[in-house]
């Protein structure tokens, strides 16, 4: 672990799992799971931190204040529980981040082809079938990188399922949910099902279902897959060390 700036030893570490918030009591409850099952996987795997709450948007505590509040001196990474770029990780995540010393980012949850299982059991449930079109819907960027990463979420479950898979957006990007079922249509499938690239249940994942499809996979959440992910990336960046040692 880092060691304090002027001293050798470990120091505490405060890992701040940071989401986009929802008005959805469901998406609450899943989200604050994820939050315990992070907590439990960076036991196992020996990372001594302290896991907090906090948000970007609807809820509270923000995330500027969730920092502000951390023990001066101390390390902290913010965790974006988010699946891939967009200007909340971007400005939101990077900014708060840069206003406080000794505190870094990890990267966003995807793309990982451990989703890629979970969305395909998903779709199993749903009712997906052989022949079926597939759009995996994403909740959308106006950042190349973020379209890029749900790009390539749709080839990894291509990859799983074995035939492809379209990509699309419920904002900000094209095509839209909309669209992309809408040519899958046209293309001939006689049927069409929507892979809901989302973590938990809420406004994006409730649009879903006026997009015109046979079937909408339900959120990723439950599941410690994803807290695997979200592990993961954190390991990467407490690897590459402190943002900064001021």
């Amino acid at each position: 672990m880092i060691g304090p700036a002027g001293g050798p030893g470990p120091r505490r570490l405060h890992i701040v799992a940071c989401a986009h918030g929802t008005d959805n009591p469901d998406g609450r409850r899943l989200i604050n799971g994820l939050r315990g099952d992070l907590a439990d996987e960076l036991a196992l795997q020996g990372i001594d931190a302290v896991v907090h709450e906090a948000y970007v948007d609807v809820q509270e505590p923000r995330l500027e204040a969730v920092l502000a509040a951390l023990p001066p001196g101390e390390d902290a990474i913010v965790a974006p529980l988010l699946l891939s770029e967009g200007f909340h990780s971007r400005v939101d995540i990077a900014d708060a981040a840069a206003a406080r010393p000794h505190t870094g980012v990890s990267a966003p949850v995807g793309p990982d082809p451990r989703l890629a299982a979970v969305l395909a059991r998903r779709l199993a449930e749903a009712g997906h079938q052989p022949g079926d079109a597939v759009v995996l819907a994403a909740a959308g960027t106006r950042i190349e990188a973020g379209q890029r990463q749900a790009a390539r979420m749709a080839e990894l479950l291509a990859a799983e399922l074995g035939h492809p898979v379209a990509v699309a957006f419920g904002s900000a990007a094209t095509p839209s949910v909309t669209e992309a079922v809408g040519a899958a249509r046209a293309a001939g499938a006689p049927r069409v099902g929507v892979a809901s690239f989302l973590l938990a249940p809420g406004f994006f994942h409730d649009r879903l279902a006026e997009a015109g499809a046979d079937y909408v996979s339900t959120a990723l959440l439950p599941g410690v897959t994803i807290a695997k992910c979200v592990a993961g990336r954190l390991a990467e960046a407490i690897s590459a060390g402190p943002a900064d040692t001021e």
